[in-house]
């Protein structure tokens, strides 16, 4: 190895230390706020907040090492690709300590202590969160891609085990305080984005060893109408048709049909669509579990409490006015619905994914 080689893997050594370091400082931050905010110690919360300036000063450190990295080696493939994702890294392992601070604060600001049952759901939470932080720190210090994604397949049970916490945190009488309710929202968000982070750090392990960036996210996508045999079926289909690849798309009725309406068959055969077995599904029938994992729904015959008594937390509604099915009795109406449903849904899956990739 040349002197310049030398150099070179001296000063990648010095950069994955420093951020090997940085990580520790990161988990070191989230167990002493969550352990701050279980046992009331204001004394160790003020020192979590105070202890996020060096993580602070170390995150423009690396970012200046990094820099001058680049700058005097002119780092190519894969080593240009480590030091792109050591850049993300340090913002993230930087963010990790701004939500710990947060959560030492918030925990500060409790009025009296938890209850069993949401000190139990802390600590559960807290204990998933630093397991997920955890591995995924030890994945990109060892650059090893297959624990990176054991690990982001670790973060959506905890995406679904946290919806239905939020659930039944607006849902239930609690008896907290006002105050408190909102702090116990704040702290638990939190967790959330420190496991976001975590599954980012994996990510970005991914793209070092392999070259492999994230994969566009795929929305699921739920139409509901009042029989789901004309409108949420048409939908359905257009979405199926007209954005293959950039969502999971389903329909619902309040009294779901047995049958395809005659006015959508007709539709199809005259315009020689492929008509494909479609399947009738009532709202009902649809689980609390299953309705959290849709990104959006969209309602075509009024409004979503007219079907829904609650929306999960992380779920969004859109309530689209298009035309009342019991109006459409021409096949130029039918022809109209289709081109007015195909526009929305165009513009929909253009906000969720971008022109370039609806």
């Amino acid at each position: 190895m040349s002197h310049l080689e030398q150099r070179l893997e001296n000063d990648l050594n010095d950069i994955r230390m420093q951020v090997a370091e940085q990580a520790q400082l990161a988990e070191a931050a989230i167990k002493n706020a969550i352990h701050s905010l279980q046992t009331g110690n204001k004394k160790q919360a003020y020192n979590t907040v105070l202890n996020d300036l060096p993580i602070n000063r170390n995150m423009r450190e690396i970012d200046r090492l990094c820099h001058r990295f680049i700058a005097l080696h002119l780092p190519s493939a894969g080593h240009l690709r480590l030091l792109s994702s050591v850049i993300r890294v340090n913002i993230e392992l930087e963010r990790v300590g701004d939500y710990a601070v947060t959560i030492a604060r918030e925990g500060m600001l409790f009025s009296e202590p938890l209850s069993t049952e949401l000190s139990d759901e802390l600590e559960r939470v807290s204990n998933e969160t630093q397991l997920l932080l955890h591995q995924a720190v030890q994945s990109f210090n060892e650059l090893n891609a297959e624990m990176a994604k054991t690990t982001i397949t670790m973060t959506a049970t905890m995406e679904n085990s946290l919806s239905s916490f939020y659930d039944r945190l607006i849902c239930t009488d609690n008896g907290l305080k006002l105050k408190d309710l909102f702090a116990i929202f704040i702290v638990f968000t939190q967790l959330k984005r420190v496991a976001d982070q975590a599954k980012n750090l994996c990510e970005e392990t991914i793209f070092a060893v392999t070259g492999d960036q994230k994969a566009p996210k795929i929305y699921k996508v739920l139409f509901v109408d009042e029989d789901n045999g004309l409108l949420s079926q048409m939908a359905e289909a257009i979405a199926r048709i007209n954005h293959p690849d950039s969502g999971s798309f389903s329909s619902a009725g309040r009294v779901p049909s047995t049958s395809l309406d005659s006015r959508l068959i007709n539709f199809l055969e005259q315009h020689n669509a492929e008509q494909t077995a479609a399947n009738f599904t009532a709202i009902a029938d649809i689980t609390q579990g299953e309705l959290a994992e849709q990104h959006v729904i969209v309602t075509l015959q009024g409004g979503s409490n007219e079907y829904f008594d609650t929306i999960p937390f992380h779920t969004s509604v859109l309530e689209w006015d298009v035309t009342p099915a019991n109006e459409i009795d021409t096949e130029q109406k039918v022809d109209m619905l289709y081109r007015e449903l195909a526009i929305q849904i165009k513009d929909l899956m253009t906000l969720l994914r971008g022109e370039e990739l609806a």
